[in-house]
């Protein structure tokens, strides 16, 4: 569950590549920006990206660690890496390629993956007020005032679908754990 989480995050910086013209948000999510030792467990997914933004679609591959220390983030789209992300818990180093467009930023994929991944209760601390997460049947939301912006569930494959309804993205991840394959 945790590499399909971490595969959307990356799947949603990535959909902000597949248009060079992305409208304004309807509403701003919540900075997450929670520590990387809140993670239950380290983790080494190797994932597959669907983003889908309006009628684009991209196929994307990332490879995500996270331990107790840090979080590291690689995302490739046709054998290039578009952006490296470092997160620390205080600061988000990011090594972008220059063809990746600025609207893809990495502090709105350090969220998505923070979103999909972190512990319920390490969110629910750091929401503003006006905002609540809620874990019914295995599907996660973030709402506003009874409104859901983003969502997190399973897909009956065992992938994982992100939807930012706020910025009007999907995507789905597909993770292997490299820690669990080298067994």
């Amino acid at each position: 569950m945790h590499r399909l989480i971490l595969a959307l995050l990356l799947c949603v910086g990535l959909a902000a590549c597949a248009s060079t013209r992305m409208p304004a948000p309807k509403v701003q999510l919540p900075t997450l920006q929670l520590a990387p030792s809140a993670l239950p467990a380290p983790l080494q997914l190797q994932q597959r990206l669907q983003f889908r933004f309006g009628s684009h679609e991209r196929t994307l591959d990332a490879l995500l660690e996270a331990d107790h220390d840090e979080v590291r983030l690689a995302v490739q789209a046709m054998g290039q890496t578009g952006v490296r992300m470092v997160w620390d818990g205080r600061q988000l180093q990011q090594t972008r390629a220059p063809w990746l467009p600025p609207l893809v930023r990495g502090e709105r994929v350090l969220d998505d993956l923070q979103f999909s991944l972190w512990p319920a209760d390490a969110i629910r601390a750091v929401l503003p007020a006006g905002w609540m997460l809620d874990e019914t049947d295995g599907i996660r939301r973030l709402q506003q005032n009874g409104e859901t912006w983003l969502e997190r569930d399973t897909l009956p494959d065992g992938r994982v679908r992100l939807r930012n309804l706020a910025e009007g993205y999907e995507l789905v991840i597909e993770s292997l754990d490299m820690g669990q394959a080298a067994l």
